[in-house]
């Protein structure tokens, strides 16, 4: 996971891959078939369990909480010692050829998974009354997604965690409280 996470899909040879592993080529081959089935099982380990996120969601008090500590917790990952910075599903997304289309789907997904939880953790909010009936939860949750790639790109190219911080709680500024806000009807 973490050579994919340095280098991305396309570059991440076969010998990256034996040598971050201690692995054979041919074992690498007869666990997953072949990259492609590597690095796909690579970043359902990185992304982890959808269940994990929408539990965290529905424990938040608001869907502001909820999606304020998931940039925060991003801003760390990306900025970590142990990992690469950045964020895989952003690397992945970078692929390019026509043979990487199944990795570039599949990152495409984990971020939809990603943005159907917080859509419903917004709209619960809406009908609580946190939120304004006119405001726009795909908007919101495509601001928070939006962040947090941003943020994934300033993290490669060397902003530290007190900056992607900065970013995540300026972004949030612009969340609507329950009378009124930019991503409402009116």
């Amino acid at each position: 996971m973490l050579a994919f996470w340095e280098s991305g899909y396309e570059t991440t040879s076969i010998s990256d891959l034996t040598a971050a592993m201690g692995v054979t080529a041919p074992s690498i081959y007869a666990a997953f078939g072949d990259k492609k089935q590597l690095f796909l099982e690579a970043l359902r380990r990185y992304a982890g369990d959808p269940a994990d996120l929408e539990e965290a969601f529905a424990k938040a008090p608001t869907a502001r909480d909820a999606v304020i500590r998931m940039i925060e917790g991003a801003a760390r990952l990306y900025t970590g010692e142990a990992t690469p910075k950045g964020c895989l599903l952003a690397s992945a997304a970078a692929t390019g050829s026509k043979a990487a289309t199944d990795v570039r789907n599949a990152a495409t997904q984990e971020r939809r998974v990603i943005r159907a939880i917080m859509i419903r953790r917004i709209e619960i909010d809406i009908e609580a009354g946190l939120l304004a009936p006119g405001t726009k939860p795909m908007v919101l949750a495509d601001m928070a997604l939006a962040v947090t790639q941003g943020m994934s790109v300033l993290a490669r190219d060397g902003a530290d965690q007190n900056a992607l911080l900065a970013v995540a709680h300026a972004a949030m500024n612009g969340w609507p409280g329950p009378s009124a806000g930019d991503a409402t009807d009116g």
